[in-house]
């Protein structure tokens, strides 16, 4: 080890819509919602991560809440830079560090990212101190992280639902074959909930409060095993102004998702239909592996292995699949260098 490693320092980024997640020294060490909250007058962060999700909302005209990346990609440059730094900035080895070390990265990307949206994602490392900057594609990441030997010639499918993409790819041999990405996700299931109760019941919520209603009773079907109970939720009145609350049950989230879920079943069929026959036959035996938070939605598996006819897996931690497969690429370089984008 020379003075340089010393001096470098290693860290995994799966930088999401939703959430950002870094691994440093094989522990997840950040794992914070992607939201900046920016003081209007003076153009500093006020907050980063679950705090300025807190305020998400809820702000006054001098506080802006920002979401930085949208649909995978950085959409705000600036604010997303001033995100990873101060991430970055709080990690305890680091923190604890005289001067800033120089540092090497893995960060991943969605697969259908344009070549100037990479080179956002480049230049912000560089502002960072990152000496060396791999890339690797977010279902390359997946696969690695959820434990699949991606080297082998032997197809695998998997499906990355995110905050704001669905990422859907068959890998072998370490490369991607055929894949494809669609803006379904998360967000977009948020929405529709907020829709629905916009639209159904009079009720006007907050994004937050939609977030609030898909995980504690979103759901892809309406026959589930174990169904979750009604959920009282609160809000404006559309008609009379006033705050009121409503009860709301599983079904009626299913329904407000299911144009949404159309979608991803699609674009899994359009990816199976691309499929080599070779590769088809291994998927056939191995079946179908989610990751990526939008996987958890209640029902979604039985749902997509209805539709394939083919039984679906969700990853364990789900969440952290991709940012895990990340940090496994980062450890052993030399295995993935084919897999990792310069």
């Amino acid at each position: 080890m020379g003075f340089f490693d010393f001096m470098t320092e290693d860290i995994a980024i799966d930088l999401g819509t939703a959430n950002t997640l870094i691994i440093h020294d094989g522990k997840v060490i950040v794992d914070a919602p992607s939201i900046v909250a920016r003081d209007r007058s003076t153009g500093k962060i006020i907050a980063v991560g679950k705090k300025a999700s807190l305020m998400q909302g809820k702000t006054h005209e001098n506080i802006k809440t920002i979401r930085p990346l949208k649909d995978g990609v950085i959409a705000d440059f600036e604010a997303s830079e001033q995100m990873i730094k101060e991430f970055i900035k709080n990690i305890p080895s680091i923190k604890k560090r005289f001067f800033t070390p120089s540092l090497r990265m893995v960060i991943c990307i969605p697969s259908g990212i344009t070549e100037v949206e990479k080179r956002a994602v480049i230049d912000s490392a560089e502002h960072m101190n990152a000496k060396e900057i791999y890339l690797i594609h977010e279902p390359m990441a997946a696969a690695i992280g959820i434990g699949i030997d991606i080297m082998q010639p032997k197809g695998n499918m998997i499906i990355d639902i995110g905050g704001g993409t669905t990422e859907i790819a068959v890998i072998a041999l370490g490369g991607i074959v055929c894949d494809k990405s669609v803006k379904v996700a998360g967000d977009v299931f948020t929405s529709d909930i907020a829709y629905y109760m916009r639209t159904q019941h009079n009720l006007y919520v907050g994004e937050r409060t939609a977030e609030r209603i898909k995980i504690q009773i979103g759901a892809a079907t309406e026959d589930l095993e174990t169904p979750p109970e009604d959920m009282l939720v609160q809000g404006r009145d559309l008609l009379s102004g006033k705050p009121k609350q409503v009860q709301v049950s599983f079904r009626e989230i299913s329904k407000a998702l299911d144009k949404s879920i159309l979608r991803i079943e699609d674009a899994v069929m359009e990816t199976l239909s691309k499929t080599p026959p070779e590769l088809a036959a291994d998927i056939y035996n191995t079946g179908i592996y989610l990751a990526g938070g939008g996987s958890m939605l209640r029902g979604l598996d039985k749902r997509l292995s209805r539709k394939t006819d083919l039984p679906v897996y969700v990853a364990e931690d789900p969440l952290r699949a991709v940012v895990r497969g990340t940090g496994i690429a980062l450890k052993d370089l030399e295995k993935y260098k084919n897999v990792l984008m310069k």
